[in-house]
């Protein structure tokens, strides 16, 4: 009888954390929203310089700079990367690919002013509508990780992001004293996945590792990438109805999978109402001298529902 008690009790606590993997929604599986491939032999970016600082010095600088296809555009807050190019693609992408898209920045603070400390530059894609988590809302991308000796050689700092654009609740204490309560507040946030590189001193080899943001108590590390690692992969992250964000990440070009699955949060402790998009990020040391790593990504997409 105890060994049978026992048994019911190890499935029910197994059941409702099968359930719950079972109904997450992969990134790159349902209807897709909002795409690029990057196989236009003529796809061009304008980048109408010089580019948006308002985070920096309050100032936009219109027109921003914007992709022939419309899909592509400069962010107000940050500006864009100070290079874009379509190239081809490198070895080891997806089957088929010709087309990847070369992002690279040089000031990513402030235009013609250098600050000498580690800045970034957002390229945003330009995702149509804003998607409840009931929809099961996600995005994916590609990016190719060049050998080390080509990036920027700084280290303890992201060097690459990609991330999501949601809104999201959490509870908050307002008040003061015998007046205060524990009340409401909804705020934009921007739950992600990032690269750090650590360059190789004192004997040890250079590695990155993939950062997952948004937990509730901070930046949580995640895979390490070696030498012997480098070249494609493919990352992505979907929301559920329970205002959980969750975080994929495979070695290679392939779609992902449940197995790719390494951390599910609500993003700093927001309960994730909509997601209305997604982003890149390129850091680097604003010198004016050391370019960024330069970053090769493919076919980024934003999908709703689940396959």
């Amino acid at each position: 009888m105890l060994i049978r008690i026992a048994l019911f009790l190890v499935l029910i606590s197994f059941a409702p954390a099968t359930a719950w993997a079972q109904a997450i929604a992969i990134p790159g599986q349902g209807q897709r929203i909002w795409f690029d491939d990057l196989e236009d032999e003529e796809w061009e970016y304008t980048d109408n310089h010089p580019k948006s600082s308002h985070e920096q010095d309050n100032n936009i600088r219109l027109p921003g700079g914007i992709s022939k296809n419309k899909k592509w555009g400069e962010s107000s807050k940050r500006g864009h990367p100070d290079y874009i190019r379509r190239v081809e693609t490198p070895e080891g992408g997806i089957p088929g690919s010709n087309g990847s898209l070369l992002m690279m920045t040089l000031q990513s603070n402030v235009p013609n002013r250098v600050s000498n400390t580690l800045g970034q530059d957002d390229f945003i894609c330009r995702v149509p509508g804003r998607y409840s988590v009931s929809q099961y809302p996600s995005a994916m991308t590609r990016v190719y990780l060049p050998p080390f000796e080509k990036w920027e050689q700084y280290a303890g700092a992201a060097t690459f992001g990609f991330r999501t654009t949601c809104v999201g609740s959490r509870s908050k204490q307002k008040g003061v004293g015998l007046f205060s309560y524990r009340g409401t507040e909804t705020e934009e946030n921007w739950p992600g996945i990032f690269l750090e590189f650590r360059p190789g001193k004192d004997g040890k080899e250079p590695e990155a590792q993939w950062i997952i943001r948004g937990a509730p108590s901070g930046d949580v590390r995640s895979l390490k990438v070696t030498a012997d690692q480098l070249g494609w992969w493919t990352i992505g992250m979907s929301f559920t109805p329970d205002g959980r964000c969750h975080y994929f990440i495979s070695e290679g070009a392939e779609d992902l999978t449940q197995k790719d699955l390494v951390a599910s949060y609500l993003p700093y402790n927001y309960k994730i109402e909509t997601v209305s998009g997604m982003f890149f990020n390129v850091f680097n040391y604003d010198n004016g001298k050391s370019w960024s790593t330069p970053w090769v990504i493919d076919d980024p997409g934003f999908y709703i529902g689940r396959r």
